[in-house]
Formats: C-alpha cells, sequence, structure tokens
C-alpha cells in the first residue's frame, strides 16, 4: 500500500511538472506565491530589463503572485550597413524608443553597423519611451517580390485628392518613389488608412518633415508626410478613418499634399494595388 502510494504521488509531481510550460520557452508567465522578477527572468533565460520593458513594470519591479507577464522571447537583429533606428523600428513594429531602452542606448545616438540589438516584445496597453524628435534617414529597403502579399487589414484612401506621382520601384527608369503624392488643400484631415498603433509621431528625415507611421500587425505599416500639424502620440491606438494630422507641405513638398506609403517587411508596395478604386 505505502508502495502504491509513492508511486502515486511520484506520478502526480510528473503530472504538475509536465502541465507547468518550459520556463525557456514560454511566452508567458503566472507568477507564483515566493516568486521574483529576477528569479523570473533567471529561469526564462530571458533579460531582467527586457521583462520589465515588455510589461511596462515601475521601480521597484516587484511582482505578485496572480500577475501574468510577458516573457519576450529574444529577438535579435544585427545592424546592417546604412540602417538607422527609424528603419529598424519601422520594420519590426516597434517604437525606436523602445528598442533602445531595452538596449541601454542614448535614443538620440545613431547605431552602427555590426551592432547587435534585442528587440523586446510590448504587452498590449503598456506605454512606450518618448518618441525621438529627430530620426536619421531611413535606410532604402531591399527590393522583395510581395505581389502575393495579404494584408491583415483592408486599407483606404487617407485623404482624397488628386495623385500628383505615383509609386516608382527602385531601380525603374527616372528614379524610385517609396509613396504615393495626394494633392490636398492644407489643413484637411489626414486619416488613418486603417486600424494600427502609433509607432512614430514627430519630425522624420528631412525629406518627409512631420511623419506619422503605423502598425497594423504581421509586420505591415502606413507612412504619412508632409504633414502640417500630427494630431495623435506615440503608443496611441487609432481605428481606420480616425484623423491622424492635418495635411501640410512640410518636408521637400513644393505645394499643399501627402505622401503615403504601405511598407511589408520594410519593403515600400504600391499603394494603389491595396486601395480601392477611386469613384469616378
Amino acid at each position: 500500500m505505502r508502495r502504491a502510494a509513492a508511486l502515486l504521488a511520484a506520478g502526480a509531481l510528473l503530472l504538475i511538472a509536465a502541465a507547468d510550460p518550459d520556463p525557456r520557452t514560454e511566452t508567458s508567465h503566472l507568477v507564483k506565491p515566493g516568486e521574483t522578477l529576477g528569479g523570473i527572468a533567471a529561469r526564462a533565460e530571458v533579460p531582467r530589463v527586457l521583462i520589465i520593458e515588455a510589461n511596462g513594470l515601475q521601480p521597484p519591479y516587484v511582482v505578485k503572485a496572480g500577475q501574468k507577464l510577458v516573457i519576450p522571447r529574444r529577438r535579435s537583429h544585427t545592424v546592417k550597413d546604412g540602417e538607422t533606428g527609424f528603419s529598424i523600428a519601422m520594420d519590426y513594429g516597434v517604437p525606436w524608443s523602445a528598442i533602445a531602452a531595452a538596449n541601454a542606448l542614448d535614443p538620440k545616438a545613431a547605431v552602427k553597423p555590426g551592432q547587435k540589438l534585442a528587440i523586446p516584445t510590448l504587452a498590449k496597453g503598456v506605454p512606450v519611451p518618448a518618441p525621438v524628435q529627430t530620426p536619421a534617414k531611413p535606410v532604402a529597403a531591399p527590393k522583395l517580390d510581395l505581389d502575393d502579399a495579404d494584408p491583415p487589414v483592408s486599407f483606404t484612401w487617407p485623404l482624397a485628392g488628386q495623385v500628383r506621382r505615383g509609386f516608382a520601384a527602385r531601380g525603374a527608369k527616372g528614379g524610385y518613389h517609396d509613396g504615393i503624392d495626394v494633392l490636398a488643400a492644407r489643413g484637411l484631415a489626414v486619416r488613418a488608412s486603417a486600424a494600427g498603433t502609433v509607432i512614430f509621431a514627430g519630425d522624420g528625415p528631412k525629406e518627409y518633415g512631420k511623419t506619422v507611421i503605423l502598425h497594423h500587425g504581421k509586420r505591415w505599416t502606413t507612412v504619412y508626410s508632409y504633414l502640417d500639424k500630427i494630431t495623435v502620440k506615440l503608443g496611441d491606438k487609432v481605428k481606420a478613418g480616425e484623423r491622424i494630422g492635418l495635411n501640410g507641405q512640410d518636408g521637400l513638398a513644393t505645394e499643399p499634399q501627402l505622401h503615403f506609403e504601405v511598407r511589408h517587411n520594410r519593403a515600400a508596395l504600391n499603394p494603389q494595388r491595396y486601395l480601392p478604386k477611386p469613384k469616378p
């Protein structure tokens, strides 16, 4: 009887152990009594700072039993020649300020080729650090064959107007153009082409001027530039059609217009392929 009881107890322990996720692979963790953030980080083999950033934890970083934590599996990025914080943030759909914070970097400092960066995972609703005001010029994205790319959302026109300049792929005669320029009066509302999260809102590269970038999931982003005014802030969740700024003549614009881009995995795509045809 005793031997049978011992075997049953051992079996129960094995079942419990099997039910618990492997701390080295779990992507979320339910804090147990007596656990500390340092201990969770050590068992998960994830730097403590990344768990802090992913969950928006505040000093003194005390966790409580029953609290659910996002465990950001380490994603890393090795900076390539010509890349900038602006382009890396657009690639991963994570604000550069959050990437800089996760790597203990000055968000205004330039990245260097060969530099390894940890890319944090942000939990829903977690506030992110303040945006960088003057990001460097974005790097040219590699040309990819994405004709069959399937966006997770339906895009709509961010502004009604005549397309002054269309999209031109890199390598095209006459020079490339990563988006479309839509002529419209200064001060008209520029609206989110689809629901998404604001991952940049501020002064973009010199050519772009005041810029808003929205992340729509699955590494799809839209870019809105030449704005006269920005009416959203970093981290905002916006609905399709919600105003994100006012049309303007910033950057290299020679007359009031909106520069609009659709990107997937940082590669610029022809926005008109994903927008409904204008009504005649």
